[in-house]
């Protein structure tokens, strides 16, 4: 039974997402979402802003459902998290978008740019947490 909560999890991703681009014909990428609102203004902004006003909430919903705050354990030092954090950014910027965007739509999509996408983005975590685990973190 522990496979359910993960597999709802990414049944309610699936399903955003595709609710997304069958009734706006838009991505649900977080980082073309999120940029979109720093964009010039009234650019699609309120629908963005209640995308990731949504994301938000889901801790909040979970905390009302089950009556605690979902799990979360963070081994890095904040100074990692922010290096971490500035890369995935850059990363993203240059990808052309981010793991939601190519990984989850790109892939449902078949586009050959989402494919060499997540094979980087993947090739990257895996160089990452062997260094991380293995060279630098020791």
């Amino acid at each position: 039974m522990a496979f359910l909560a993960p597999f709802a999890g990414g049944a309610l991703i699936g399903a955003a997402a595709a609710l997304l681009l069958l009734a706006n014909g838009r991505i649900a990428g977080i980082s073309g979402i999120a940029g979109g609102l720093l964009g010039p203004a009234g650019r699609d902004a309120a629908w963005r802003a209640a995308f990731l006003v949504g994301l938000l909430l889901g801790p909040v919903l979970f905390r009302l459902a089950a009556g605690h705050w979902p799990d979360l354990h963070v081994e890095a030092s904040w100074p990692m998290l922010v290096v971490a954090g500035l890369l995935v950014g850059y990363g993203t910027r240059l990808g052309s978008g981010c793991t939601s965007g190519h990984g989850v739509c790109g892939l449902a999509r078949l586009s050959p740019r989402s494919f060499a996408a997540v094979a980087t983005f993947m090739a990257s975590a895996i160089v990452t947490v062997f260094l991380v685990r293995h060279g630098v973190g020791r």
